[in-house]
């Protein structure tokens, strides 16, 4: 579930929410006096980098799956 940083216009007050997408829209409408927090930022540093070469590090047999997976008759898969 996405999570949202906001913060009150009119008290500076911070939160973070975690709402699905439609559900923070209605949130949003219910509560004109909060906004997107931008200053803690948009992603995650998590999710930065390539996400095949993490998989093949923390799983090592995963290469071995891709690569009988790309052996399959119109298989779009390739070996890391």
């Amino acid at each position: 579930m996405p999570t949202y940083p906001v913060i009150n216009q009119v008290t500076g007050e911070t939160k973070t929410l975690n709402l699905t997408m439609k559900n923070y829209d209605q949130w949003r409408k219910d509560n004109p006096d909060w906004d997107r927090d931008w200053s803690q930022g948009c992603a995650g540093v998590g999710e930065v980098g390539d996400w095949q070469n993490k998989l093949v590090k923390e799983k090592p047999g995963w290469n071995e799956v891709l690569d009988r997976a790309s052996r399959m008759p119109g298989a779009a898969v390739t070996k890391i």
